[in-house]
């Protein structure tokens, strides 16, 4: 639950958030002040939504991380110093952080988060998990839905990047809309003439709403195979399934339609899959690296060739430079994934505006962005 705060807030607060509060509003700046959120992964991406999420004035803010800091980490990473390699991430990131915003209360956690008892997520109002494993992911997810805690996942390849957000099985929110004027009836000789209703552009009214949201788990079960899935796959643009297959192979979605490249009627698979990613990160017990870019990139073509055949797909579909597009994290794309994660936490928490429903996917190649839904319709 979102801690009660005073009615009145402090006049340094009002100076604060003076734009904040013209734009959505007191009650909603009071909820964000009421808040906790646990942010877990500190890399570049996690950097953007910390920064996001101090700034908007949320009541604290955990960073876990139990990561060291290498030189890569400080490349997209601006609250880490570049004298702190070898410190733990999330403790180099404390004093940037909370020199964003002192009115936040800023915590570094050094534990792993997948030794973190249950009880331990149960103290915020929301949990954001970058780079975080499928299994860790789903079983936190269930949690906070027992809890109605507001859950928030994401991650940056190269020029990739998602998220997804569950936000329980009822969310309020309001949402400002034009006010609507009915119009006053005129009095004639054939009685009253009906008039349509105006819109005022100068006057807005609130609108209360209420949307669903399912768990990530459920989210990653749909069934491709039925013809109802097939026939929205044919309407959506291929390139889209680029960004699409960033989270679901990620994720090791287990039913992914292929076809031959002339085939018109199942899905294409993109030439950048991220299963590849995983199973490296399964086998190395890191990401692919910069510095050992030759190895790497043989490995991962290696792979990629095992896990096409044992999908009983071409490895022609990946082509040989597919190892260009994944490494390391990009800077723009972690501040626009940051970005539109770290709105839709301060949406969600403030209880203010339609939140995305349920994935944001970006492509840094075409600088371009898609908000899906995947789940129970």
């Amino acid at each position: 639950m979102i801690e009660k705060e005073e009615s009145i807030i402090s006049e340094e607060e009002a100076a604060q958030y003076d734009r904040q509060i013209r734009l959505w509003g007191l009650d909603a700046q009071k909820r964000l002040r009421g808040s906790r959120v646990l942010l877990v992964g500190l890399r570049g991406l996690g950097a953007e939504v910390a920064k996001n999420l101090i700034l908007a004035g949320v009541k604290g803010l955990t960073l876990l991380d139990h990561e060291q800091v290498t030189e890569e980490s400080c490349r997209a990473q601006f609250l880490i110093p570049v004298t702190a390699q070898g410190q733990n991430r999330a403790q180099a990131s404390l004093e940037r952080a909370q020199y964003l915003n002192p009115m936040v209360e800023v915590k570094a956690d050094t534990d792993r988060v997948e030794t973190k008892p249950d009880k331990f997520f149960l103290q915020f109002e929301a949990v954001c998990l970058t780079g975080c494993s499928r299994d860790l992911m789903v079983r936190v997810d269930q949690l906070c839905a027992q809890h109605n805690i507001k859950v928030f996942c994401g991650d940056v390849f190269g020029y990739h990047g998602y998220m997804f957000s569950d936000l329980g099985q009822e969310h309020n929110y309001v949402e400002e809309k034009p006010k609507v004027v009915k119009p006053k009836t005129d009095e004639s000789n054939d009685g009253p003439e009906a008039k349509k209703p105006k819109v005022d552009p100068n006057e807005t009214t609130m609108i209360k709403k209420t949307a669903s949201f399912c768990s990530l788990k459920v989210a990653l079960e749909v069934d491709w195979t039925n013809e109802k899935a097939k026939s929205s796959l044919k309407r959506t643009p291929v390139d889209y399934f680029l960004l699409h297959e960033l989270l679901l192979c990620l994720l090791w979605f287990p039913a992914l339609l292929h076809h031959s490249p002339c085939g018109s009627h199942s899905l294409c698979v993109p030439r950048f899959s991220p299963t590849v990613l995983l199973k490296f990160r399964t086998d190395k017990g890191r990401d692919p690296h910069p510095e050992s870019f030759e190895a790497d990139a043989t490995l991962l073509r290696q792979i990629r060739d095992d896990v096409l055949e044992a999908m009983g797909l071409s490895s022609e579909l990946l082509p040989h430079d597919f190892v260009s597009y994944c490494f390391s994290e990009m800077a723009p794309v972690c501040a626009v994934v940051g970005g539109v994660l770290g709105q839709e936490v301060v949406k969600a928490l403030s209880q203010r505006d339609a939140p995305h429903k349920n994935f944001f996917f970006f492509d840094g190649m075409k600088g371009s962005g898609v908000v899906d839904y995947f789940g129970p319709k």
